[in-house]
């Protein structure tokens, strides 16, 4: 018996992987919050599996039963997350207490909202010449930051970022990303990307706060910020130069 971790992706059922898919269809526990998963994402589970359980509702410990109660049955179990589990999966108590139970278990990546916002959007997060690093964070509520991780210090460094769990908070946001980044810094917020009602709106630090309250964006948004989001100003990559020596790319011949 093994519990899966699966990163499920952003919403679109075609964007679980497919070792992801697999493990959810061959396992006959399913265990998903229902509120950041669509119920259509396990569509090709819902024949086979004998258990699809909504956690949404639930609390670590009753989730944790769930799993122990398939472990004494020998039943695999699919434990499935938004996005990526590595990322604000909360998989990190879980599997303390599966470590505490000896209950085996597997993480499998899964495609995060960040990296399906910038697919949507088109747009590459780290060009030459512009941004060589982007910096996933979520904005401070509940859960306490340390100084250092605090968004000021982040906005520092000038990187493309990727905000989660931010968009109540937008106008507290821009005014601490607008000396770092200044007003007409692009920036985009995705709703539900890839779920057939995904929004977005594009603006810059000056208008943002502004286009989002007209949109009435709450929960499940993702903003990015940074001046790759709009310019074509940038180096071509040295990776791909023709003066590059490349260790795939076959020599020239001399005949």
């Amino acid at each position: 018996m093994t519990v899966y971790f699966i990163g499920a992706g952003p919403g679109d059922p075609d964007l679980i992987t497919v070792k992801g898919h697999k493990k959810m269809t061959s396992s006959p526990v399913i265990l998903y919050a229902g509120s950041l998963i669509p119920r259509q994402l396990l569509a090709d589970a819902e024949v086979s599996a004998e258990q699809i359980i909504d956690t949404a509702p639930l609390n670590l410990e009753e989730i944790v039963d769930h799993i122990a109660t398939a472990h004494q049955a020998g039943k695999d179990v699919a434990r499935l997350h938004c996005g990526d589990p590595s990322v604000y999966g909360a998989i990190g108590e879980q599997m303390r207490r599966l470590d505490e139970l000896n209950i085996p278990y597997e993480v499998i990546p899964g495609v995060t909202a960040m990296a399906a916002s910038a697919a949507w959007l088109q747009k590459e997060l780290t060009l030459s010449g512009v941004s060589q690093t982007v910096i996933m964070t979520r904005y401070e509520g509940k859960t306490p930051f340390p100084e250092r991780e605090r968004l000021p210090a982040l906005a520092a460094s000038g990187a493309t970022l990727a905000i989660h769990l931010g968009v109540t908070k937008i106008a507290k946001i821009v005014e601490e990303l607008i000396p770092h980044y200044g007003e007409d810094c692009p920036v985009a917020v995705c709703y539900r990307t890839s779920w057939p009602d995904q929004d977005r709106v594009v603006g810059t630090l000056k208008d943002i706060t502004e286009k989002v309250r007209a949109k009435n964006f709450k929960l499940t948004s993702l903003i990015l910020v940074g001046r790759v989001l709009e310019t074509d100003e940038f180096n071509d990559s040295y990776l791909y130069s023709k003066d590059q020596p490349h260790i795939f790319r076959p020599p020239k011949s001399d005949e």
